[in-house]
């Protein structure tokens, strides 16, 4: 983690608390992530985890494995934040659970700079993505 301020640390905090509260609406049963995405101090986008919009709200199938069409709480946040007049660029995103390979080249895509998480995926190869591109990673437990 770099040298943050103790106010920014506050505030990171804060924001993840949020994001967990946010995983709440997640319908999925394995686990439930909640992101953000905040710019200026503003939270400009949010989601969860969970089925596209005119789905089922069953994210795992009979064997418990997660549906191949779900979306991460990275992705929902992302496209959320597409579909409205603000701009992810130089934002930051506030997730749950670090993110996936898949989400941080959405993330790089969408202009985020910094992302704070609070547990690691078991999988780390998205972190190290976003690390080679230079966005900066604080994990806070």
């Amino acid at each position: 983690m770099d040298d943050i301020s103790e106010k920014q640390l506050k505030l990171d905090k804060r924001y993840l608390q949020m994001a967990q509260i946010w995983a709440g609406n997640s319908y999925c049963k394995r686990r439930k992530v909640g992101a953000l995405i905040v710019k200026d101090k503003m939270i400009i986008s949010d989601g969860y985890n969970g089925t596209p919009a005119g789905f089922e709200n069953i994210c795992e199938d009979q064997e418990g494995k997660t549906k191949p069409y779900v979306l991460h709480a990275e992705a929902n946040a992302i496209t959320k934040v597409a579909k409205s007049n603000n701009s992810s660029e130089h934002s930051t995103l506030y997730v749950t659970t670090s993110p996936c390979l898949e989400c941080s080249k959405l993330i790089i895509q969408a202009g985020i700079k910094r992302v704070v998480f609070a547990e690691k995926y078991r999988i780390g190869d998205g972190l190290e993505l976003l690390k080679r591109v230079g966005v900066e990673l604080v994990h806070i437990q």
